[in-house]
């Protein structure tokens, strides 16, 4: 039997031409199709990802909504104690009495509709929501919150 010893290479033998075209073709890099497959799949995790996003970020804006009209109706009764019952037509009457530090709009940048004598409180406070029109089933408004809506269109009614 017998036993083979390691020889140390020679920086000759490292080298030699042989050697260096044989690695020069095994590390030719990523061809095309590979690339455009990886391109492809980059587009794949992006585009599942902005769906995602994007769905979240309509919801916050709904949910900053139902905040928002919540503020404007507390506003709005504070504004009714301060002036004897006198309802605020806008949100520029509650910044002029110094209620309200600014003129604040929906998260879609209208006009918070403010009705005194509310029909379900003192006062009713609405957003037209995403749509911005009146009806459409996605207005916002202070004497409904977003689980009793849920519920309702669950219900079908």
């Amino acid at each position: 039997m017998t036993t083979q010893t390691a020889r140390p290479s020679s920086p000759a033998r490292l080298f030699s031409p042989a050697r260096l075209v044989r690695r020069r073709r095994r590390s030719r890099g990523m061809t095309l199709i590979e690339i455009l497959v990886v391109l492809a799949i980059i587009g794949l995790i992006v585009g599942g990802v902005s769906v995602v996003a994007f769905n979240a970020f309509r919801d916050s804006k709904v949910t900053q909504g139902y905040n928002d009209v919540l503020g404007v109706q507390k506003l709005s009764e504070q504004y009714m104690l301060q002036k004897n019952d006198k309802c605020p037509k806008s949100m520029q009457d509650l910044k002029a009495a110094g209620i309200a530090s600014r003129v604040q709009k929906d998260p879609w940048g209208q006009d918070f509709v403010i009705t005194c004598p509310g029909e379900h409180g003192p006062v009713d406070v609405l957003s037209y929501g995403p749509d911005q029109k009146q009806g459409g089933g996605d207005d916002i408004v202070s004497w409904e919150g977003p689980k009793e809506k849920d519920d309702k269109k669950k219900d079908g009614k």
